[in-house]
């Protein structure tokens, strides 16, 4: 008989780490599910980032403002914004209430809910459905409606796990950032065909 996997349990906020970086390895492997009109989606996180405190290449840099102020909520709500004016990106907050930094979500592998992905996104090939953290969101219908909502609660996108191994965990550079670009931020699942950027970082 094959395993039996469990459903995903809500994270608890006191498990999550508050170290900015920390929490980046911390929810590689974690789930990220979606809850929408046509049903439930999402997957296992594989690649994040972390943007901490002072750092230039981060949203928080230079102060709280209306459009980062989810960044300095208490770690575990979400931070969305639009970049570029295209693409939708989803941060959970990190540190302590007051303090902005936080960690992208760059990509998950697609477990639950893939037809719903699939029709978001308009493409079939699994592997694209969220590879990257525009496409990510598109797929999973984020957009600043869900701006500053609490992750580590059951609602129309939470953070959860199934108890199952991340697997290895890599580290490397941060993608298509110029400041701090150097600094080894970007977490992944070693091997992992979910993980988006050039496979020089992947290794």
């Amino acid at each position: 008989m094959g395993r039996t996997v469990a459903r995903p349990r809500v994270l608890d906020r006191a498990e999550m780490p508050v170290d900015t970086a920390e929490l980046a390895r911390f929810l590689i492997g974690k789930m990220l599910v979606r809850r929408l009109a046509e049903g439930v989606a999402g997957g296992r996180i594989v690649e994040t980032e972390a943007y901490g405190v002072g750092d230039p290449a981060g949203h928080a840099y230079r102060g709280i403002t209306l459009r980062n102020r989810a960044l300095f909520l208490e770690r575990g709500h979400a931070y969305v914004y639009l970049a570029y004016g295209v693409s939708f990106m989803l941060n959970v907050s990190s540190e302590t209430p007051g303090v902005g930094a936080g960690v992208l979500i760059r990509a998950i592998e697609p477990t639950i809910g893939i037809a719903i992905m699939a029709r978001n996104r308009g493409v079939e090939r699994v592997r694209d459905l969220a590879r990257g953290p525009g496409r990510l969101c598109e797929a999973l219908g984020i957009d600043r409606r869900l701006d500053g909502i609490d992750l580590c609660q059951a609602g129309p996108l939470w953070l959860g796990s199934n108890g199952l191994a991340s697997g290895k965990i890599g580290r490397s550079k941060r993608i298509g950032i110029t400041r701090a670009a150097d600094s080894p931020l970007r977490f992944y699942v070693r091997g992992n065909r979910f993980v988006s950027g050039p496979q020089t970082l992947n290794r």
